[in-house]
């Protein structure tokens, strides 16, 4: 469920509203009662880096497409760094029969 922030137009009442999407937007202040409590517009609570990846997507794991994506870019660099290898162990709750490995 999404936070919304809201703000009171009379006395500047300022609250964040945990929210389903489908539930109407609160309009009676809760300290001062005024009809004039309104939603704010926010900034997005995700941040993008990359040529497409959100910042805080597969940050130092591996896996899927990310990892391809990761080995093209070391692969085609200059310097001599070996590549990163991920834990082959399977996690517990897994067993090893899931495509995390």
């Amino acid at each position: 469920m999404p936070i919304y922030a809201y703000k009171c137009e009379s006395c500047g009442h300022a609250k964040d509203v945990l929210q389903k999407i489908s539930d109407a937007p609160l309009t009676e202040c809760p300290a001062c009662g005024a009809a004039t409590f309104s939603k704010q517009l926010t900034a997005a609570g995700f941040q993008l880096k990359g040529s497409g990846w959100y910042a805080t997507d597969f940050k130092g794991g591996s896996g899927g497409t990310a990892a391809a994506a990761t080995g093209t870019a070391a692969a085609s660099s200059t310097d001599s760094k070996p590549a990163e290898t991920a834990s082959a162990a399977p996690a517990a709750a897994c067993g090893g029969s899931c495509a995390c490995h």
